[in-house]
């Protein structure tokens, strides 16, 4: 009885009907299901309640997400989603999810249509466990696991997961789209932990923008084995011979009286997180640490376009998270999405410029501290300012010119990597089109000259 009082009250601070399926000790038996239901969401808890198990909604448009979240608190922040093919695991309304003895969970359309299934590595299942760690476990009579959500990670670890050579996490597309996204973390094959950019929809990743630089080198044994978040919340990666590397240095939280996470985001940044286990009022994740510091100067890499996608610039927040804003003169290409890059609003070639004189066609807007620093085609010194400007308006390829230290870069569309650094001490130099007219965009206050 005081256990369905305490669950009616869970259920009533977040306004969701629940009708839970789970035994106190967190096992769900063979045949046991859940169905996506708006008025009825159904889910399996951790023996505490923390975690749940079940189908989260997205929005109000009828479609539900399989995953694990802590079940506690507002955010109620997913940790864990089924994923095939890159493609997040999306269900219907009226899709159901069962636990079965030879193929695990499996997941199916309102029509029967197979959507997603864990599998099994060997064995028959016999029951599944949600644990307070927020790791699902399906077991054999033996209890021994045959397939787990640790082993099967999307963009989070919890306390307790480890990461095998080869391991990774990769991000979500967006905060709401949790498709495979454009950053992954890996644990290399020689020990190194690295963040990169991914080209999709391929798995090509470019050069890393972060690395613990955990490989063999002239030590023996110093190679990463595995990257450890233990239960009392340090990260690390081991090494073959025992040491550790510390991801990390600094303040450490208790995991006893806080939930932590670790979380590869949409923007590329990984971070520590934690929230208190008890609260009131409104309580949100603080950060412990994140890497890279600067995620908008890190990303350099010559086939990669950067955190915000192509003609883009990349300003770093107060939080060290990127936000994402078009120059004068370009919109974004997904207004819903700033991070996918920008367009320009006119049409810019020789032909036209041939048509037209430049100084008829264009204008010249002035940024200050800005750089796109792979989309150069030549560079000029020793040259003033007023020598690039003129350079790039009368240069029907020119896009861009950057100037600082008496040097001037041109550059062509489309421009990647774009960013603001004050400490550049640079002018850019960007070719507007005079009867150019574009509608205001929601993007950050972008650096103008008068600002020095």
């Amino acid at each position: 009885m005081a256990f369905t009082v305490r669950l009616l009250l869970f259920s009533s601070l977040f306004l969701l009907p629940v009708s839970v399926f789970a035994q106190t000790n967190g096992s769900i038996a063979v045949g046991d299901f859940l169905t996506a239901t708006a008025a009825n969401s159904s889910l399996w808890l951790s023996p505490s309640g923390d975690f749940a198990f079940g189908f989260f909604p997205l929005g109000s448009n009828g479609l539900f997400l399989l995953s694990i979240w802590y079940a506690k608190i507002p955010d109620r922040t997913i940790v864990w989603y089924a994923d095939r093919d890159n493609e997040a695991a999306v269900a219907p309304k009226g899709s159901t999810v069962n636990l079965t003895a030879n193929s695990g969970l499996v997941l199916r359309s309102p029509q029967g249509e197979e959507l997603w299934k864990s599998g099994t590595s060997a064995g028959v299942v016999a029951n599944g466990v949600m644990n307070d760690t927020g790791n699902f476990v399906l077991q054999d009579r033996n209890s021994e696991s045959l397939w787990e959500t640790f082993n099967n990670p999307t963009d989070t670890l919890l306390p307790g997961q480890t990461l095998e050579r080869s391991g990774k996490l990769s991000s979500r597309q967006s905060e709401t789209n949790y498709s495979k996204g454009r950053f992954q973390l890996l644990l290399q094959e020689d020990g190194n932990l690295v963040l990169s950019t991914i080209n999709l929809p391929t798995n090509f990743a470019n050069e890393p923008y972060y690395a613990t630089d955990t490989t063999s080198g002239t030590v023996a044994g110093s190679e990463g084995k595995e990257l450890v978040f233990n239960v009392s919340g340090y990260l690390y990666v081991l090494r073959e011979n025992g040491g550790k590397y510390n991801l990390a240095v600094g303040e450490v939280v208790s995991a006893r009286d806080n939930y932590i996470r670790a979380t590869l985001n949409f923007d590329g940044i990984f971070a520590q997180y934690y929230h208190p286990k008890n609260f009131t009022g409104n309580v949100s994740w603080t950060i412990l640490w994140s890497e890279p510091d600067n995620i908008c100067q890190r990303i350099t890499e010559s086939s990669g376009v950067g955190v915000c996608g192509y003609n883009s610039i990349c300003t770093l927040k107060g939080d060290k998270r990127p936000t994402c804003g078009c120059p004068t003169g370009f919109s974004l290409l997904d207004p819903n999405d700033p991070y996918r890059g920008c367009k320009p609003d006119f049409i810019q070639g020789c032909k036209e410029d041939e048509l037209s004189g430049t100084k008829d066609l264009y204008d010249v807007e002035v940024l200050i501290n800005t750089d796109w620093p792979i989309s150069d085609y030549v560079q000029l010194k020793p040259f003033t300012a007023e020598k690039c400007n003129e350079s790039c308006f009368q240069d029907c390829l020119c896009a861009v010119a950057i100037f600082r230290s008496e040097t001037c870069w041109k550059k062509k569309l489309p421009l990647s990597n774009g960013r603001v650094d004050v400490s550049l001490n640079s002018q850019a130099f960007i070719k507007v089109r005079k009867d150019n007219s574009t509608l205001p965009i929601s993007a950050p206050q972008l650096p103008c000259p008068d600002e020095l």
